[in-house]
């Protein structure tokens, strides 16, 4: 409809032109049409200039509909009130078609901003660079699990964590492995490489599987205890049976005793009681595994960590005077209120406290300190019990949790790897930090 309106405008005036011109032809030999001539060359003059404009405002039209498409300026608007029609027309569909745009626009923004909102608020680390180094991309559960505050190239890991710089630059598209940023994070991290806008980026997702692996883990020595104490059990049950009747029978030959047999039965009955004495304590070290496997859900409960803390202090008071260890504690914040099953908890930190007090007896300046913390950005509350001991060895850090490892000569080796087992029942992690010389540390950190 506009083509056809400016075609048709635009002929009629290079008419009226054409038609000047041969007026102007016919006038201008006769010397009594001078005035005639000059209002003809005037008029002429005045056609050219209205066709010149005439084209030229579509042209400076559609260079400002250009413009405003290659720079993203979509807040342009034509004036659609022109005396002409055809004007009219086509102000009004530039209008039309930047009205479009800024609509894709809005929706290209609204989405964009979908996005990144379900970016930043996933549990899963999200991290892009591209070869340079630089950061495209990184949420805020990447910078939690690796660690940092803010990350805008991998140059900057150089310094403080060389070992995360090489393994994300190195890190083949496809590829997953392990890293240990801290000791309650175990990391997967696997990667793809993108190619966009002409840059190779590579996208790399980071998940935290420590409290996976411990559950596996753990699920693995409970499986393991059951079959084991299921078999002995069955195996010693009927020895010291058999053990038992046997000391009967010769503990009754022995009231009427054969002289030339008295000492024979005096070295049996002594034989006999130590083995129903060794299959007794094996059948009461097994039962003592029972409790390892056969834990109660957490009945989950709102507690205040200082009051929990100053009746823990308060039972060891006598212990810890006696023996010359000092105790402090600094709750923060001083309303500290955790998710938790009060009477497991206790057990944990009752456990921790007394191996610290058995490593620090006969010490000098022995100390043990209780700290809290919570850290608002990740949601985490951690409590920390830690000594100022000899600190444990780092091949055994790991270990220690295992069930059944111990280093005591009466111990069981079930108190860590228990508590480690209720802290992960509470989605926690029982973590451990030690350098010889310096004491150690453990930290129990909880969901808030």
């Amino acid at each position: 409809m506009y083509l056809r309106t400016f075609a048709t405008g635009l002929v009629l005036r290079i008419l009226l032109i054409v038609v000047l011109i041969g007026a102007i032809a016919w006038a201008l030999p006769q010397s009594n049409q001078m005035a005639l001539t000059a209002l003809l060359i005037i008029m002429l003059l005045w056609r050219v200039v209205n066709l010149f404009n005439y084209v030229n405002i579509t042209n400076r039209k559609l260079v400002r509909f250009l413009e405003s498409v290659r720079y993203d300026d979509f807040s342009v608007r034509f004036a659609a009130n022109q005396d002409d029609s055809t004007f009219r027309e086509l102000s009004r569909q530039f209008n039309d078609v930047l009205d479009a745009f800024r609509q894709v626009r809005a929706d290209k923004e609204a989405s964009s901003q979908y996005l990144q909102t379900i970016v930043q608020h996933v549990n899963t680390g999200l991290l892009a660079f591209d070869e340079s180094g630089r950061i495209e991309l990184i949420n805020n559960a990447a910078l939690r699990l690796l660690g940092l505050y803010r990350l805008k190239t991998l140059k900057d890991l150089q310094e403080d964590n060389p070992e995360l710089q090489n393994l994300l630059q190195n890190l083949v598209s496809g590829e997953s492995v392990l890293f240990q940023a801290a000791a309650d994070r175990q990391l997967s991290i696997s990667s793809t490489a993108i190619r966009m806008r002409g840059k190779l980026i590579k996208l790399v997702a980071i998940q935290n599987i420590q409290s996976e692996l411990e559950s596996k883990e753990l699920e693995a020595w409970q499986n393991l205890t059951r079959v084991l104490r299921h078999e002995i059990m069955n195996s010693v049950t009927p020895i010291a049976s058999l053990v038992s009747t046997m000391r009967d029978i010769v503990q009754q030959e022995m009231e009427e005793p054969d002289p030339s047999h008295a000492e024979t039965w005096q070295d049996l009955n002594e034989a006999l009681e130590v083995v129903e004495n060794r299959t007794n304590g094996l059948m009461n070290f097994v039962n003592a595994y029972r409790t390892f496997t056969s834990i109660p859900k957490p009945n989950m409960d709102p507690v205040l960590v200082l009051p929990l803390v100053q009746r823990i202090t308060s039972l060891f008071a006598p212990t810890l005077r006696d023996k010359g260890i000092r105790l402090t504690y600094d709750i923060q914040p001083d309303e500290l209120e955790i998710s938790m099953d009060q009477d497991q908890i206790e057990m944990v930190l009752i456990n921790l406290i007394k191996n610290a007090v058995e490593i620090l007896e006969g010490q000098a300046n022995a100390r043990i300190d209780i700290r809290s913390s919570l850290d608002q950005t990740t949601q985490r509350a951690t409590l920390e019990v830690s000594d100022n001991g000899p600190g444990i060895e780092p091949d055994k850090l790991e270990q220690i949790f295992i069930p059944f490892y111990t280093t005591k000569e009466d111990g069981t080796g079930v108190g860590l790897s228990l508590s480690r087992q209720i802290l992960q029942l509470h989605g926690g992690v029982l973590g451990v930090d030690s350098q010889l010389g310096s004491g150690a540390k453990f930290s129990l950190v909880f969901k808030v």
